[in-house]
């Protein structure tokens, strides 16, 4: 069968978790095959991984370059590696960084270029991705009519399985373009405790009904009992009472998560794009008429004070 390349995203000698997710998908295509980057002495426990979840193959390259300069190294990485193995589609996660790789691996083998995708399907003609488009108000498919498909796909898009495969490691000689930007220096993020927003299975919003900083400390109470990453509105993130790096909307990051509880949030287009492919939503508003309660499972209409500490007790037992 055709290999289907996935990009292995991961830190601290760890795969993250949308990197089995991409492993789960590629089964439906193909034969996956991963492919490891600048991994150092972890590579073979990645590998090692990767294999537990399908990778009949596991391409690896390290050298200085994959951490001292930005995205272009791993660029020249998964072109050449997909040029030698005539890979039948390439898969990468759905962030920042991914698309940007995506975007320059598609124009480099002159192939087609999907991203945000929800899930996968083997088709006729090559993969079929499904879609949520204009603010996830519609579901579309598409497919890639000319050369191997790079697509992107979205953490949560589906459960990572299990299916152990001979992971095979072949070592890869890079031959690198250069021209890249260079990292001059790194400041570690200070960590939370909280899963990633963009990967986490369950994700608690608050808005502008937290009316302040301090209305957080009941939105972080629950996402703690509940293991949850914590997110935010533009009008809390614009208020100055949650970080930037929070906000779930348009113009900030896209999640779904098996389950998305907004509290305070009223449900404006802009933070519905960012939140409305979540599995089940519940939201937590006084305003009955809140447009938010157009889209949810599950509506409380209460102030979020009293609701939000009662749930937290409950979650905890």
């Amino acid at each position: 069968m055709t290999e289907i390349l996935v990009l292995v995203d991961h830190a601290d000698g760890q795969v993250r978790k949308p990197a089995l997710e991409l492993l789960t998908l590629a089964r439906r295509l193909g034969t996956p095959a991963a492919v490891v980057l600048g991994a150092g002495d972890n590579a073979a426990a990645i590998a090692a991984k990767a294999a537990e979840y399908g990778a009949a193959t596991v391409h690896t390259a390290d050298a200085p370059e994959f951490t001292a300069q930005l995205v272009v190294p791993k660029v020249d990485a998964l072109t050449q590696i997909a040029q030698a193995t005539e890979a039948g589609a390439v898969l990468v996660t759905s962030s920042g960084e991914g698309k940007e790789i995506a975007a320059r691996v598609a124009l480099r083998l002159g192939s087609g270029l999907i991203t945000d995708a929800v899930d996968l399907e083997a088709g006729a003609s090559g993969p079929v991705a499904t879609q949520s488009v204009f603010a996830a108000s519609f579901q579309v498919k598409s497919t890639v009519t000319h050369g191997a498909p790079v697509i992107t796909v979205k953490p949560n898009a589906v459960a990572p399985e299990p299916a152990p495969a001979a992971g095979t490691v072949q070592a890869v000689e890079v031959a690198f373009t250069g021209n890249a930007a260079t990292v001059t220096a790194r400041t570690p993020r200070v960590s939370s405790g909280r899963p990633e927003l963009t990967e986490a299975a369950i994700v608690v919003s608050g808005g502008r009904g937290v009316g302040a900083a301090e209305g957080f400390g009941v939105v972080e109470d629950l996402a703690d009992a509940l293991g949850a990453a914590v997110g935010a509105s533009r009008a809390a993130v614009d208020a100055g009472w949650y970080p930037h790096t929070n906000q779930v909307g348009q113009t900030g990051k896209q999640v779904s998560p098996q389950l998305y509880i907004a509290a305070g949030i009223s449900g404006a287009i802009q933070h519905r794009a960012g939140m409305q492919t979540s599995k089940t939503i519940v939201a937590v508003n006084k305003d009955p008429e809140a447009p938010i309660f157009e889209l949810v499972d599950y509506g409380i209409v209460g102030d979020l004070f009293t609701v939000l500490p009662q749930l937290t007790a409950q979650a905890k037992g």
